[in-house]
């Protein structure tokens, strides 16, 4: 059978514009969201609280997932969350992105930290 890749346009789009961008950084998520459904990375808030320092800009190239308790205020972008995962970074003073919107905030990608 032959791969067809991503059937959804907004993530067509979205791995189109990555790969446009002259940092690698975009590149190498744009390459990650590529990837199947159920090889695409998930991450709990436990995770992002477990890894990270308060203040900073996370990327995750998939989908951030609701388990477990955030308490720093983080700016996290994602190709999707989940309604509790968004909810909680914003209860805890953070901020949901797409990537898209990182790409346009910060085209170099300096001190992006991805997790997944």
């Amino acid at each position: 059978m032959k791969r067809t890749g991503p059937s959804n346009p907004l993530l067509k789009k979205t791995i189109s514009e990555l790969g446009k961008q002259e940092a690698k950084l975009w590149q190498r998520v744009a390459h990650e969201l590529e990837r199947a459904t159920r090889k695409r990375r998930e991450v709990n808030l436990s995770k992002l609280e477990r890894h990270t320092e308060n203040g900073e800009t996370i990327l995750v190239p998939g989908k951030v997932l609701g388990a477990g308790i955030l308490k720093k205020k983080l700016h996290v972008a994602a190709w999707n969350f989940s309604a509790g995962a968004s909810a909680a970074i914003k209860k805890a003073g953070g901020s949901t992105l797409t990537i898209l919107e990182l790409v346009k905030k910060n085209p170099k990608g300096t001190g992006v930290k991805i997790l997944g």
